[in-house]
C-alpha cells in the first residue's frame, strides 16, 4: 500500500504558525495510488478539493462551507490549525446483502479548521479515499464557541472537469419518482420542458437546473462519476443546482417549514458525500463505498432478520379489479380473497403476503389530508385479521402488514407502539410504510431534516419489536440499511406500480438507468414478476400497456437487488405460465457473491450472483428499447464442477410492445468458461439458473 503523502507549505517546515495566511496543500492517495485527492486553502482561507483519477481530472478545485442562520455568518475562510492521517483495512459481513464479505480500505485526512473571521468556531473536513472513490464530511466538535446552530445553506461544490452525459431526474423536496432524462450536463434545463411533457408528475420547487442524487455521470475521456451522500442522519437531503457556465453543481438541502435546512447541537456532522469513480461502468455497480461510509449494525442480536419473497393484495387494485377502501364495494382485502393468496403462496414455497386496504380510514384520506384517519389497528369488517393470520399459520406463510400513514406522520409515531404490538400479537414480522401525500406536521417535506430522523426512528423502534421494515415514499437510501438491517428495502424511484397509468408509465430503458442510479444508495422495492402487459383484463376500454417482456421481468429479480422480493402479479396471471413462474419461485434474494458481467447505463445490465446457501448461481440479463446479444463466458464457475442451466428467454418474436409475453425455456449443461450467446429483444431480456449437479 503506498502511503499517505502530504505536501504542505514552507511555512509547516519552518515552524511558522499555522494561522498565517500562507496557501496550504494537502494531497492524498487511494491505497492503489491512482485516485487522488488535492485539499488547498488560498491565502484568503478559502478551502478548495479537486480529485484526479489516473491523471484524468474528475473534480475540479471546488470550494467547501457553510451559510449559518444562526449565528449569522458565511463560514467559508478558514485557518488550519492541524491535520490528522489515518488509514484502514478491514472486512466486514453484511447481515443481508450481494456479497457474504465486504473490504473496507481506505486512506483518511482530517482537517482541523477554524474560522477565519474572528468567530472561533472550529470545524472539521474528513476525507476518506478508497481505490473506487472517495467520501467526504463536515464534522463540528464540541466547543465554546458553537452549541445549537441552524443552517442556512451547505456550500459544496462539485465542479466538473467536462460536459459529461448524465442521467438525471429533476430536484424535488418530497418524490423521487421520475423517469430519468439522459442528456448532457448543458441541456439539463433545456431538457425540462420536454420532461414536463413525458412526466406528468414533474415540478422542480429548487427551480432550473436541479437534479437530486444519485447522478449518474459519464466523460468522454473514459470516466464514470457517481455522485451521491452517505449515512443521510439528522440532516436534509442534498440536491445538487447546476451552475451551467462553469459545469459546477452546489449542494442545496431540502428546507423545513420555515425555510431552514437544518439544527444541529455540537458534536454533530454532516452524511458523507460521495464520488464513485472507475474507468469502467461495471466497477461502479460493484462498488461498496456507500456502505463502507456507513456505521456498523446497530442492531446487536440480528438473527431474526431474514430475506424474504412476497405476494400481495395489491396489483388487482392498481389494475381494476379491486379496490382499497370498503365504500368502493369491491374492496379487495376481504378474508376470502386474501386466503387465496395465502393458498397461492404456500403452494409455491413464498414467505409472505402483503395486504393492503385492510384497514378503516381508505375512504376518508386521500386528497383530504387528515391528521388521523388511520389508527393501524382497526380492520375493515370484512377483514378477519385474527382468521387470516391463524390460516396463514396452517399455511406456513406470514401476512406483511402495511401501515398507510396518509403523510400523517406525527399521528403514525403517537401510534407506532401499539401498532406494532398488535403486528407481534397476530405474528407478523414484516411491514411495508407508506407516505403518500403531504407530510403532517405542515409545511414540512419528505426528504427534509425532520422526515430522514422519522424514517430512522421507524426502523429504531421497529427494531425494539423485532420487526422489519421496507418503506415507500421515503427520501433516497445512502446505505442505511448497514446501520439498521432490519430496514430491509425502499421504494425511493419509480417502480412497476407506475404501469398502471399511461402517462406515468416505465420506459424500457429506465430498469437499466436505476441500477447506476437509484441502486447506488440500497436495496430497491421495485415489485417486479408482472406477467400480463395489457390492463384491461377487468376494465375492458383501458388501453395501458406495461412496456417489457416476460423474460425481462424475470431477470430483474436478479439485476435489481433487493433482500424482500415481490411476486407483483395475480396468481391467475402466473397460472397461465407455471414454467416461467418457477424462476421467481427459484430465485435467492441473499447472495455470496456477485459478478457485474457487462453494464451500460440506459442500454444493457448483465449480472450474476451466487446464492448464499448453495453452490448455484442465478444470471440476469436486461436491455433498452434496442435488441442486443449478450456473450456469456461462464469463468465465475467453479473449476471441474458441472451445472444445469435453465435459460427463460425472450421468444423469437418477443416484442416489449406488440408481443411481450412471448419467451422460451431451454436447459444445457455447463462448465466453467463454457460460452454462451442470449439475444434479448427489444425491451427484453432473459434469466438463467445455473445448478451445480453431482
Amino acid at each position: 500500500m503506498k502511503k499517505l503523502r502530504f505536501a504542505l507549505s514552507l511555512a509547516l517546515f519552518t515552524g511558522m504558525p499555522l494561522l498565517s495566511q500562507s496557501q496550504t496543500t494537502d494531497v492524498l492517495e487511494s491505497p492503489d495510488g491512482h485516485l487522488q485527492v488535492r485539499l488547498a486553502t488560498d491565502t484568503e482561507g478559502h478551502l478548495s478539493y479537486e480529485v484526479n483519477y489516473k491523471d484524468l481530472a474528475v473534480i475540479r478545485p471546488s470550494r467547501l462551507g457553510f451559510l449559518l442562520e444562526k449565528p449569522h455568518m458565511r463560514l467559508q475562510r478558514f485557518l488550519v490549525l492541524d491535520r490528522q492521517n489515518a488509514s484502514a483495512d478491514t472486512t466486514w459481513e453484511p447481515v443481508l446483502g450481494e456479497v457474504a464479505r465486504i473490504r473496507n480500505h481506505h486512506n483518511e485526512l482530517a482537517l482541523e479548521l477554524q474560522d477565519a473571521t474572528g468567530s472561533g468556531i472550529r470545524v472539521m473536513v474528513r476525507f476518506r479515499v478508497f481505490d473506487d472513490g472517495v467520501g467526504f464530511r463536515y464534522e463540528f466538535p464540541d466547543q465554546e464557541a458553537l452549541d445549537h446552530f441552524i443552517i442556512k445553506e451547505e456550500v459544496t461544490e462539485f465542479a466538473l472537469a467536462g460536459d459529461h452525459k448524465a442521467f438525471w431526474i429533476p430536484g424535488d423536496y418530497d418524490t423521487n419518482e421520475y423517469l430519468y432524462n439522459t442528456t448532457r450536463l448543458s441541456d439539463i434545463a433545456a431538457l425540462d420542458a420536454v420532461a414536463r411533457e413525458r412526466d406528468i408528475a414533474i415540478s422542480s420547487p429548487i427551480g432550473d437546473n436541479a437534479v437530486q442524487t444519485p447522478l449518474m455521470l459519464v466523460a468522454d475521456n473514459g470516466l464514470y462519476i457517481n455522485v451521491h451522500e452517505a449515512a443521510l442522519v439528522n440532516y436534509s437531503t442534498m440536491n445538487l443546482v447546476l451552475d451551467k457556465a462553469t459545469l459546477t453543481f452546489r449542494s442545496h438541502l431540502v428546507p423545513d417549514a420555515v425555510g431552514n435546512k437544518g439544527y444541529l447541537q455540537t458534536p454533530a456532522h454532516t452524511p458523507w458525500r460521495t464520488l464513485v469513480i472507475s474507468d469502467t461502468p461495471e466497477a461502479i455497480l460493484a462498488s461498496k463505498l456507500i456502505l463502507n461510509l456507513n456505521e456498523p449494525s446497530q442492531i446487536e442480536d440480528t438473527s431474526w432478520i431474514r430475506p424474504q419473497k412476497f405476494m400481495g393484495v395489491w396489483w388487482e387494485m392498481h389494475i381494476g379489479k379491486g379496490s382499497w377502501d370498503l365504500a368502493s364495494g369491491n374492496h379487495a382485502a376481504n378474508t376470502e380473497n386474501v386466503k387465496k393468496y395465502i393458498d397461492f403462496a404456500s403452494e409455491h414455497g413464498i414467505d409472505g403476503v402483503l395486504v393492503e386496504g385492510w384497514n378503516e380510514g381508505w375512504e376518508d384520506w386521500f386528497g383530504n389530508w387528515k391528521e388521523d384517519v388511520f389508527d393501524f389497528v382497526t380492520p375493515y369488517p370484512d377483514y378477519d385479521l385474527d382468521e387470516l393470520t391463524a390460516y396463514a399459520a396452517t399455511k406456513g406463510v406470514s401476512l406483511i402488514m402495511h401501515h398507510e400513514t396518509s403523510g400523517s406522520v406525527t399521528n403514525y409515531e403517537r401510534r407506532m407502539d401499539r401498532a406494532f404490538q398488535y403486528m407481534k400479537a397476530h405474528g407478523m414480522h414484516t411491514v411495508k410504510t407508506g407516505y403518500v401525500g403531504k407530510i403532517i406536521p405542515r409545511g414540512e417535506h419528505h426528504d427534509g431534516q425532520w422526515m430522514n430522523n422519522h424514517y430512522i426512528r421507524v426502523a429504531r423502534k421497529a427494531a425494539e419489536y423485532q420487526i422489519m421494515v421496507e418503506a415507500h415514499e421515503p427520501s433516497h437510501p445512502t446505505g442505511l440499511h448497514r446501520t439498521y438491517p432490519n430496514w430491509l428495502a425502499n421504494e425511493a424511484a419509480r417502480g412497476n406500480e407506475f404501469n398502471n397509468a399511461p402517462a406515468l408509465g416505465i420506459t424500457p430503458e429506465h430498469q437499466t438507468i436505476l441500477p447506476f442510479t437509484r441502486l447506488m444508495g440500497g436495496p430497491m422495492d421495485f415489485t417486479p414478476g408482472l406477467f400480463h402487459f395489457k390492463l384491461n383484463q377487468f376494465v375492458p376500454e383501458r388501453t395501458t400497456v406495461v412496456r417489457t417482456t416476460l423474460a425481462k421481468q424475470l431477470a430483474l429479480y436478479v439485476t435489481m437487488y433487493s433482500p424482500l422480493q415481490m411476486a407483483g402479479d395475480l396468481p391467475e396471471n402466473y397460472r397461465k405460465h407455471p414454467e416461467a413462474f418457477r424462476f421467481i419461485v427459484d430465485v435467492p434474494v441473499n447472495w455470496q457473491d456477485t459478478r457485474i458481467l457487462e453494464a451500460v447505463s440506459g442500454e444493457q445490465v448483465i449480472i450474476a450472483r451466487k446464492d448464499k446457501e448453495s453452490e448455484d448461481w442465478y444470471v440476469g440479463g436486461i436491455t433498452d428499447e434496442q435488441e442486443r446479444t449478450a456473450r456469456i463466458t461462464f469463468d465465475f464457475l467453479n473449476k471441474g464442477q458441472s451445472y444445469m442451466a435453465t435459460l427463460y428467454k425472450d421468444g423469437p418474436k418477443a416484442h416489449w410492445d406488440h408481443n411481450p409475453e412471448a419467451h422460451t425455456i431451454e436447459t444445457r449443461m455447463l462448465r466453467h468458461g463454457t460460452p454462451l450467446k442470449v439475444t434479448m429483444a427489444e425491451g427484453g431480456g432473459f434469466a438463467i439458473k445455473v445448478k451445480a449437479v453431482k
